[in-house]
């Protein structure tokens, strides 16, 4: 080559001589491997075919040997090459080294490459004597076969028909009325070279280089596809045969050429006269149906595929058009025409070379980029970004909300929802294939997926920027094709669950933890703990369950806490348009206030009406009831892992788990993220709230033995919401539904022995510890859980299983069930006294507001506002007080003896009467408020569950003498009125009543009985008064640091509820007390003191037989 030759001039020539050179070679096994992996077609697996002269005799060469400068230069001005009508002299490959020879193409003597064009004369004329049909008009190739037709004649019929060329100027149509190509130039060679002009495969070049130059409304590219399409079907018919069948070849020959030919369209059109444009151009014919002639097929991709190794610029050519469509399907959205590019990747997908060409593309993962560029900016991005949630997607299913009846709604999320499960099994099956291509590409598609979970760590913050993070759409899509990716190994038994290696976290993870909440591990023993590197390889089992696990984090729990918290904002935005609205009339005088008045009015309803359409549009995503069983059935794995590892050596769920775990702590298990057991607990809180039908028996076992074990053993979680969040997954599951009136997890509850043996201590045992979750909402947050415990208590209680442990635990484990009996006084107490001092406050209120004395609005407007809080407080009270009230209920009917220790006894007492002082007492009338019912509030009911208590604890002495005891609220006369309530309301029955006046009767006795008690014990000296209760103390106890005494039944109380001394605040227990013996003989001493005068008074006082004295 000479060295003037330019390097774009080399390139090209290597380009040509690669796609167009013959060989007869065998295909490799690579090759042969390629084409059985793309639909198994019948594509030729060979990298070149026979040179021209092995052809045929019927298909000879146009000229023996090459066009030269000086040849042209002889010939006459006035010769055929002076005419306008070009021609391409195309050498026979034989005469010369030069690989363009074998395209036609022609060297000169300065070396330089080019194609040699010379004029055909228009006037001249060719014999007609073609084998064609004699009515004028009628093409050749498509005039009636002889039935001697020889193989020069199928040739030239076959080429023509295929490539839709014609050597004859008139007929411009085929019989299908397909325009026809005349090839003046071929034909001018032809007739020069003597004979019968007919198209061969050696004049196919030059023949489809002319036609493609001289089209004119489309593009070579399109022609060419189209021919592409014909000769695969010709080429597959001539196959079918017999591969000996001397019509092979030919056919063969001819794909080939055209597949070089479409080659050279795509990446060099100015070859053909057209410039190059900025796009890909095979881009747009991938968006078409491959059974379109300018869309691409199987056979072309398979083809391409082959040539890999030959020409690097196919390669480059294919992957340009993937990263092409992937940046138009970037700009667009569900409401538009987004399928042509999902099916065009799973056709490209489909090749295991071409993946793993897509995947080295600098676009398939870039660096260092941020969250909310991954959906537009990365290869696979905008494919997982289709989604309803999409921009205005979501107002074109949900248009104006406010307005739609719940069955528009339902539809539209049913059409919403069939449309993007489509769309997400299309997902699927091209992460498979990415998956399946080679291990390079697993490799790849792994880290775009650890991508897209890492980079999304702010979408679980408090306050989350959606500027900075992905959207909800692509991250659900994300996780749905993670959580499909799980289910080959997620079988029934569980069988390849040991697979799932924890140390995965500890060698080279995809996933970021380190900045994760742990749980039960602070964050220097987790840097320890992951600081020690494990060797191995991590299986792919493993890789895609962490994978999941993230996602499901970061991705559909994060939705669903997006979710929550826009259905309260809508709510708080709501009642500021109504607020609004209230103002208007401020306005209606002032046209310009009046208007910025309804602009922002506007506004703020406009984004009400987003808000909805969005939160319509999520729940129809949400809520779909196959991806949230497959959801269902990947958390149930993480159950049974999660159990396995903290019972090692146990098969679970084959074998009982047992419980109490035990107190050594995996350190694996404890430096866990917080998360793994955080995204089961949302999951199945998200599903029994929603749709609690699609939970199966086999994933309830497990999901109670969960809760159960980690509200037993509750030491090993560290965060008590995420404890919280077990209670309420119970709680959850013994709502009613339409099936089942006690929910999914009731008869579950009452028949599963794990759950008979455990729940009950499980439920009180968080119950106390509930008093102290370590943050400032505490106060509030236990009520919450105990309600929630309380109902769960109510479902299982009618079982005597459940009765029969409880009283076993109340004898064997005596300080714990006190413990809990205080804390259930204590709330009783407190939600009893707050509910009815709001009721008092709401009386008054109301009262206030109906009175005709003239107020001032701003005093009016402050105390409806005082109202309406008094009123949502009220309400909350009393559910609480109508729960615990309940409680108190059933476990003195069942528990008597608990609840009337000496520690407990005197408080329930002091409580028991002060509210029925509070109900039947001159401060009843204060209760009396407008529509009772709407805060739960039943007077009559809650009396009788007051009484209720009594009744359960009669035949407790100590209980009537605490009663009796009672100073401040205990009066005789409120069980007379509550007897009188109670029977007008039929309330209690005969037996009952009767045995509550016995009850007053024995109570009213042994008052007088201690008043006089006291009576004679006169003045009490003050160091026998115990320094908290000032009551006589009966057995004195010295706490070990502040050296004060006081009563042990006082002490023991005061530690139920704070394990500090109360006078120091130091830590205290019932075993640091000493007995104060020398202080108790002092007190016994003064009681027998005191005790002896009164017996010496009583007899003094009693007059003395007199003796009789008289004599007899």
């Amino acid at each position: 080559m000479a060295d003037s030759m330019s390097d774009a001039d080399k390139i090209r020539m290597k380009r040509l001589a690669k796609l167009s050179a013959s060989t007869s070679t065998q295909p490799s096994s690579s090759s042969s491997q390629l084409q059985q992996e793309a639909n198994n077609n019948d594509t030729e697996r060979s990298a070149g075919v026979s040179t021209p002269s092995q052809k045929e005799a019927g298909s000879s060469t146009l000229t023996s040997e090459p066009t030269s400068p000086a040849n042209q230069a002889e010939k006459p001005a006035d010769s055929p090459s002076a005419s306008s009508k070009p021609k391409i002299n195309i050498t026979s490959p034989q005469a010369s080294g030069n690989p363009f020879s074998q395209l036609g193409l022609s060297q000169s003597s300065g070396g330089t490459p080019r194609i040699n064009i010379t004029s055909v004369d228009q006037g001249k004329t060719t014999p007609l004597k073609r084998e064609q049909s004699s009515q004028a008009g009628t093409p050749r190739s498509k005039s009636p076969r002889s039935p001697q037709e020889t193989l020069a004649v199928w040739e030239d019929r076959t080429l023509g028909s295929i490539f839709r060329l014609t050597l004859e100027e008139n007929y411009t149509q085929d019989a299908h009325g397909n325009k026809l190509h005349y090839v003046p130039g071929v034909k001018s060679d032809l007739e020069e070279d003597g004979g019968t002009p007919r198209f061969t495969t050696s004049a196919l070049d030059q023949a489809l280089l002319e036609a493609a130059s001289s089209l004119e409304n489309e593009t070579p590219l399109d022609y060419l596809l189209g021919c592409w399409k014909r000769v695969c079907r010709q080429y597959r018919a001539v196959k079918s045969n017999s591969t000996s069948d001397p019509k092979f070849p030919i056919v063969k020959e001819a794909r080939r050429i055209c597949m070089s030919y479409c080659i050279f369209a795509a990446t060099m059109p100015d070859m053909f006269g057209h410039e190059a444009t900025a796009s890909n151009p095979l881009a747009s014919h991938l968006l078409l149906d491959p059974d379109d002639d300018r869309g691409v097929c199987a056979d072309f991709l398979a083809e391409a595929v082959i040539r890999f190794e030959e020409d690097e610029s196919i390669k480059e050519l294919l992957v340009g058009a993937i990263e092409e469509l992937s940046a138009r399907l970037a700009k667009k959205t569900m409401n538009d025409d987004y399928k042509p590019y999902i099916l065009a990747l799973r056709s490209i997908v489909r090749y295991p070379t071409l993946v793993e060409a897509m995947t080295q593309s600098p676009l398939f993962l870039p660096e260092n980029i941020a969250a909310q560029n991954i959906e537009t900016q990365t290869l696979l991005g905008p494919f997982f970004a289709i989604s309803p949630l999409q921009g205005d997607v979501t107002t074109s299913y949900f248009s104006s909300p406010k307005t739609r009846d719940k069955g528009y709604i339902i539809n539209s999320q049913k059409s919403l929802r069939m449309t993007l499960q489509t769309h997400q099994m299309e997902l699927l099956e091209i992460a498979n294939y990415i998956i399946r291509a080679s291990k390079d590409s697993r490799e790849k598609i792994l880290d775009w997926f650890a991508l897209t979970v890492n980079a999304n760590h702010k979408r679980r913050a408090m306050q989350v920027d959606q500027a900075v993070v992905s959207s909800d759409g692509f991250m659900i899509n994300v996780t749905i094709c993670l959580d499909q990716l799980c289910e080959p190994f997620m079988d029934a038994t569980f069988s390849k669950i040991d697979r799932i290696d924890i140390d995965y976290l500890r060698r080279a993870p995809r996933i970021t933890i380190g900045d994760e909440t742990k749980l039960n591990a602070d964050q220097k023993t987790s840097d320890e703990f992951y600081g020690h590197k494990v060797d191995g390889a991590s299986n792919f089992i493993s890789e895609i369950f962490f994978l999941t696990l993230a996602a499901h984090h970061y991705g559909t729990e994060a939705t669903n806490q997006k979710l929550s918290q826009l259905e309260k904002d809508l709510k708080w935005m709501e009642k500021q348009v109504d607020k609004f609205e209230l103002e208007r009339h401020k306005y209606v005088t002032n046209p310009q206030q009046l208007r910025v008045f309804e602009t922002a009015l506007k506004k703020y309803k406009d984004q009400i009406d987003k808000g909805l359409s969005y939160k319509y549009a999520a729940q129809g995503v949400l809520l779909n009831e196959l991806s949230q069983a497959r959801s269902m059935q990947f958390m149930r794995y993480v159950i049974v892992w999660l159990l396995r590892i903290v019972s090692p050596g146990v098969n679970f769920p084959k074998d009982t788990l047992r419980l109490p775990l035990s107190p050594d702590q995996s350190v694996a298990f404890q430096c866990l993220p917080e998360y793994f057991l955080e995204d089961v607990v949302a999951n199945f809180k998200f599903i029994m709230r929603n749709m609690p039908e699609i939970i199966t028996s086999t994933q309830s076992d497990e999901l109670v033995m969960l809760c159960i074990t980690f509200l037993q053993s509750s030491d090993y979680i560290k965060n008590p919401y995420l404890k919280s969040g077990l209670v309420t997954i119970l709680f959850q599951g013994i709502w009613p539904t339409y099936t089942r009136s006690k929910g999914v997890l009731g008869d579950l509850l009452n028949s599963l022995p794990f759950a008979t043996n455990h729940l009950l201590h499980a439920l009180m045992k968080f119950y106390i510890e509930a008093e102290n979750t370590g943050t400032h909402t505490q106060f509030f947050d236990k009520f919450n859980i105990r309600y929630e415990i309380f109902q769960i208590i109510k479902c299982i209680w009618p079982n005597p299983l459940y009765r029969n442990l409880l009283e076993q635990e109340a004898n064997k484990n005596l300080d714990f069930f006190v413990r809990f009996v205080n804390l259930l006084l204590n709330d009783v107490t407190f939600v009893l006294d707050e509910a009815l001092n709001g009721f008092t406050k709401i009386h008054n209120l109301q009262k206030e507001l109906e009175s005709p004395v003239a107020m001032e609005p701003a005093v009016r407007t402050e105390k409806e506002e005082s109202l309406a809080q008094a009123q949502g407080q009220a309400k909350s009270y009393m559910q609480l007080t109508n729960e615990t009230m309940d409680m108190l209920k059933l476990f003195t009917k069942a528990l008597a003896e608990s609840f009337t220790m000496p520690e407990i006894v005197q408080r329930l007492a002091d409580m028991l009467d002060f509210n029925l002082d509070v109900m039947v007492g001159p401060r009843s009338i204060n209760l009396k408020v407008r529509e009772p019912q709407q805060y739960g509030f039943n007077p009559k009911l809650l009396l009788s569950a007051i009484v209720d208590v009594y009744l359960n604890l009669r035949d407790r002495e100590n209980f009537r003498l605490a009663v009796a005891r009672d100073g401040r609220s205990y009066k005789p006369e409120n069980f007379e009125k509550a007897a009188l309530i109670l029977s007008k309301w039929s309330l209690k029955a005969r037996e009952e009543l009767d045995s509550l006046a016995a009850l007053s009767k024995v109570i009213r006795k042994l008052k007088e009985e201690d008043e006089q008690a006291e009576e004679d014990l006169g003045e009490i000296p003050d160091e026998f008064l115990d320094p908290l209760m000032y009551t006589l103390m009966e057995d004195p106890v010295i706490l070990p640091r502040s050296r004060i005494s006081l009563d042990r039944s006082t002490i023991r109380s005061h530690l139920l509820s704070d394990p500090n001394d109360p006078f120091n605040r130091t830590p205290l227990t019932m075993e640091d007390v000493i007995p104060d013996t020398e202080l108790k003989a002092k007190i016994q001493a003064f009681r027998a003191e005191k005790t002896g005068k009164k017996e010496f008074t009583n007899a003094a006082s009693t007059p003395a037989e007199v003796m009789d004295t008289t004599e007899g």
